[in-house]
């Protein structure tokens, strides 16, 4: 039996003071110092792992300035903080062992839109995407490209200087900022914006820490200039950080924000920004261009260049791989053709932007004609894509390329470190092959990708820093690559910030650095503001790169076998892509709904992975300890679990804190299929749980939903009774208290009897193979899951239609336990014995040759991922099965002109089944029907989910986020479509609307005369 876990220690009395003085003085955020959050706090998307003391989550400015004031007061000097915006840094620039401070979750508002002036201002926690949707309308956008944009935060942004694609053309985040809120650590709350002469003597005349403040700063940039101008590379991605370099701007005045942006926290707390805006691009599109060897794209980028194309971005021949796996594929795949005879080893992606498209095609004539004659002749190959979808098809792939470079299996994986590094472009092709070389020299094996434009490449060496000897490898690459980027005249923060790495800062900077340290002394005299980064403003040192703790520390503990038996859940890189904020993205909903991190697939993996530490800490392997649950005796096992649960003892159990995340997790399973790591929360979820409840009693819930597919016979033989328990007051509150609510009626049609009354078969073995193969040939089985045949039985009946309208035989599948409601909760015994039954029953079926068809996608595909190495049959959902029809489908003219619908898929259709939305796009488009998918997220039903209490407002919260908008813009329109019986349950409880299945409108205006198949 797994025991009790021993949480963290308690934080320290003074932080437990401050946390308490704070509540004292005013501050109205969030304060969270559980277990939970601070194993969470302590990862980013870098290699190490520092645990907070705690996280603080402030509403407003007025929140910040407590923070300030608090800090102030003499009991607490020895606490520091630590802003942080999305938590993706590579370089552990927000890790720290004193006080988070995040902005995300309630600092996320737009204040002011000006689209005369083209200016926004905004809260520092909104979301780069966020704030580019609510900018569209106007014809706005704000311009830096970050492949984190959909979680990156303007705060984080701003606080790492942030660029990506696109930075020869739109700049940096700085190049954007037109004024920064900043709140001090003396409590100052001020505006900094670029001054005329006049403005800043009246600024550095005042006698408090702002004017102290303005008048260093411009007393350095002045008395310094050669020093400056010496030692500020010459390059689009100059340095981040205390930017003395542009401190007085092209226009001659003073600008602070230089110094600020980049400065990762160190000199001041942001609360809200004012931003340039630019007009969206009218028309783009991208050249992508195929090389047979990676140097040869490299070196072809300074040639694209050359004809002043917007953007080139370059990726190797490693991350290509792994993204023809990943779920993006399928749509770009066309853009990326095998070459006969020679394999694509790297590719640029050459962007071209135009404002009408007459000057669009000819910018692409002008290159095409380059790329196609002369020395440019060089690639294998190119496609254009045009229009917004293609081009935003292939830019996420891009965007893609720092997660998917850890989708690879066992514990050697690409890992950040020295992979933002930055050189002049005319450079980077030697630059490159020396960095190859130090790599292949290393034994290292790596992925490479970047902006070619702008000489910055990242590269990933792959290290399982578990083992003493990659540990080493980390101090000697970092080294030999600060040596390589000087000696090419580059530097090593060229895009991702200084992070852990600004202990190359003195070295780089030589005499200028003590000027440095001056302005953080002016800013933060006692260094509470993230210390140990950029600058320290004494004599204190700078954090080294081997001076933190690493993951790998914690990871080594756990051990290999157990950390690749929890489905990558130790294996998150902490790349974020979970965080996605966008409501009609499948990914995380219960993240969406909370903005709670710990309730996102990255935070629940760090949950696990903590658990998983402490469990190898006492010995204990989690797998021996399921074997031996599973042997216990039943009487037993519930006797001591009503003890352990009673026991107060036990009240402070880590298990608790890690249940309580995994508790709102909806098994959707869209983190399987969108992670680019492929962490699968659901999975290593059930584990879980199947442990924990063999430690303490389960909710009453539990045993009634994991019961629900063997007693719905049951149940459908007393209709009456039980629609009147869920359809009156009384009935929903007794449900209430056994944790149940929303629960479906049960319709007054039986599948059974209607399928015996059409004279369909249930689909046995021996009937089957007394069949001749003409006739199996023919045959199709339907494989209703209890929830569809049940619930919503005219779905199973439409599909008996309009198999026989195409000339088929149908026959329903036996009665069989599907078993998805045992592995959700954990039941993973039980599932595995019914699991094992049902494919056994549905492989003889396989075996005659039939084709077997689910109905509903969460169901069906629970064969393809629960099922794993149990089943070797396919079944097929629907759209597969009509696609590879469509010949034997036609409709009555009369039903189809001009109609239109608009299906809303299924999140774990969407997402682990990416070519299904596509099919039906092809299978009514065969009708002649024209198709739209609606963009929606999770309808917050997700199988039994919704209809447990303890849920029900994330459920109703997510439906309000994206689908009830879509039903409310369609109105009375009978032309919606739903995948999931779940989404369409979820719409009849919340506005009483009957959506059908794809499958009722197909069987509705199929021709009653079947084709004659060809």
């Amino acid at each position: 039996m797994i025991p009790r876990l021993q949480p963290k220690a308690p934080i320290p009395l003074p932080a437990a003071g401050f946390f308490q003085r704070l509540v004292e003085a005013g501050f109205e955020g969030d304060i969270e110092t559980g277990a939970a959050s601070r194993t969470v706090y302590s990862t980013d998307n870098s290699i190490y792992q520092v645990e907070p003391t705690g996280v603080l989550f402030p509403r407003s400015v007025a929140d910040l300035r407590v923070v300030a004031a608090v800090l102030s007061e003499s009991t607490f000097r020895e606490i520091s903080i630590a802003p942080r915006g999305g938590g993706t840094g590579t370089n552990g620039q927000s890790l720290t062992s004193g006080v988070v401070v995040d902005c995300s979750r309630h600092m996320k508002s737009i204040l002011d839109i000006d689209p005369v002036r083209r200016i926004a201002r905004v809260q520092a926690g909104v979301v780069k995407d966020e704030l580019n949707r609510a900018l569209k309308p106007y014809g706005l956008f704000f311009a830096p490209e970050l492949s984190t944009s959909n979680r990156a935060t303007i705060g984080g942004m701003i606080s790492t200087d942030a660029c990506g694609q696109g930075s020869c053309l739109y700049g940096k985040t700085s190049n954007h900022v037109l004024g920064l809120r900043i709140v001090l650590m003396d409590g100052s709350d001020f505006w900094s914006r670029p001054l005329e002469a006049g403005a800043l003597a009246e600024i550095g005349a005042r006698k408090d820490r702002v004017g102290e403040i303005h008048r260093r700063v411009e007393r350095i940039a002045l008395e310094k200039r050669e020093q400056i101008t010496e030692i500020f590379p010459k390059l689009n991605r100059y340095m981040t950080g205390y930017d003395l370099a542009h401190v007085r701007r092209d226009d001659g005045r003073f600008d602070l924000n230089a110094v600020l942006c980049g400065s990762e926290g160190t000199l001041a707390m942001i609360a809200e920004a004012e931003l340039n805006l630019l007009p969206i691009p009218a028309h783009a599109a991208l050249i992508n261009i195929r090389y047979g060897d990676f140097n040869t794209a490299l070196e072809d980028a300074r040639n694209l260049v050359a004809l002043k194309v917007a953007s080139v971005e370059t990726v190797d021949e490693k991350v290509l791989g792994l993204a023809k796996g990943d779920i993006v594929w399928t749509g770009i795949a066309r853009f990326f053709p095998d070459d006969p005879g020679s394999a694509t080893n790297g590719i640029n992606i050459a962007e071209v932007l135009a404002d009408n498209e007459d000057e669009l095609e000819r910018k692409l004539a002008q290159v095409t004609a380059a790329l196609d004659t002369g020395t440019n002749a060089r690639h294998a190959g190119y496609t254009i894509a045009r229009g917004h979808v293609d081009v935003e098809a292939i830019w996420s792939m891009r965007k893609r390329a720092v997660g998917l470079l850890g989708n690879v299996e066992g514990p050697v994986r690409p890992v950040a470190f020295v992979e933002d590094t930055a050189v002049p472009p005319e450079n980077l092709a030697a630059y490159i092959r020396e960095f190859r070389a130090l790599l292949d020299g290393a034994g290292l094996s790596y992925g490479m990708f970047g902006h070619v434009d702008a000489g910055v490449l990242h590269v990933r060496p792959a290290l399982d820093l578990t083992r003493d000897d990659h540990v080493r490898l980390v101090r000697e690459v970092s080294d030999a690559v600060v040596a390589l980027t000087r000696k090419y005249g580059g530097v090593l923060w060229g895009e991702h910030g200084k992070g852990v790495r600004s202990e190359y800062v003195p070295e780089f900077f030589g005499d200028l650095y003590p000027s440095l340290q001056e302005i953080k002394r002016a800013f933060d005299p006692e260094n509470r503001l993230n210390p140990g980064k950029i600058a320290t403003p004494s004599a204190e040192v700078l954090t080294k790169i081997d001076d933190l703790p690493l993951r790998g520390d914690i990871d080594r503990i756990i051990g290999n076998e157990i950390r690749s038996a929890f489905d990558n859940a130790a294996y998150c890189n902490g790349n974020g892509a979970c965080f996605d904020f966008d409501e009609s993205s499948p990914m995380c909903p219960s993240y969406k709904a909370t903005r709670d991190r710990r309730f996102s697939p990255k935070g629940r993996a760090a949950l696990m992975r903590e658990w998983l530490r402490l469990l190898a800490e006492r010995d204990i392997d989690p797998r021996q300890e399921a074997t031996r649950l599973r042997r216990s005796i039943p009487f037993a096992s519930l006797a001591r679990r009503a003890f352990n649960s009673l026991n107060p003892a036990n009240r402070d159990d880590f298990s608790h804190e890690v249940r309580a995340a995994m508790d709102t997790c909806l098994a959707c399973k869209a983190c399987a299929g969108q992670c680019p790591v492929k962490v699968s929360v659901p999975a290593f979820r059930s584990k879980f749980l199947e442990l924990y409840y063999g430690r303490y009693l389960r909710p009453l819930k539990d045993p009634l939903v994991a019961a629900i597919e063997t007693t719905l016979p049951l149940v459908r033989r007393i209709r009456p009774a039980y629609n009147m328990v869920v359809g009156t007051r009384a009935g929903r509150a007794m449900m209430r208290l056994a944790g149940l609510t929303s629960l479906p009626h049960l319709p007054r049609i039986s599948l059974a009897r209607e399928a015996a009354r059409l004279g369909v078969p249930l689909a046995m073995p021996q009937l089957i193979e007394a069949l001749s193969p003409q006739e199996r040939q023919l045959s199709v089985v339907f494989v209703a899951d209890a929830f569809t045949a049940y619930f919503d039985p005219d779905v199973a009946l439409a599909a008996i239609g309009l198999a026989r309208k195409m000339g088929l035989a149908p026959l329903l599948a036996a009665p069989h336990v599907n078993g998805k409601a045992l592995h959700v909760h954990g039941y993973l015994e039980r599932f595995e014995a019914a699991a094992k039954r049902t494919a056994r029953y549905l492989r003889r079926l396989d075996e005659t040759g039939v084709a077997l068809v689910g109905l509903d996608p969460s169901m069906t595909l629970a064969f393809r991922s629960e099922y794993k190495g149990l089943l070797k049959a396919t079944v097929l959902l629907p759209q597969e099965w009509l696609a590879a029809n469509l010949d034997r489908l036609t409709a009555s003219p009369s039903a189809t002109e001009g109609s239109r619908f608009r299906l809303m898929a299924h999140c774990t259709e969407r997402t682990n089944a990416p070519t299904s939305v596509a099919q039906w796009q092809k299978v009514f488009d065969s009708l002649g029907v024209d198709l739209q998918v609606a963009q929606t997220g999770c309808c917050g039903m997700a199988g039994t989910f919704g209809h447990e209490a303890r849920n029900r407002p994330i459920s109703e919260r997510l439906y309000a986020m994206s689908w009830k908008p879509e039903l409310d813009a369609a109105g009375d329109a009978d032309n919606l479509m739903a995948t999931g019986y779940s989404c369409r349950s979820q719409v009849k409880e919340i506005d009483g609307r009957r959506i059908p299945h794809p499958l009722q409108v197909i069987a509705r205006i199929g021709s009653e005369n079947p084709p004659i198949p060809r």
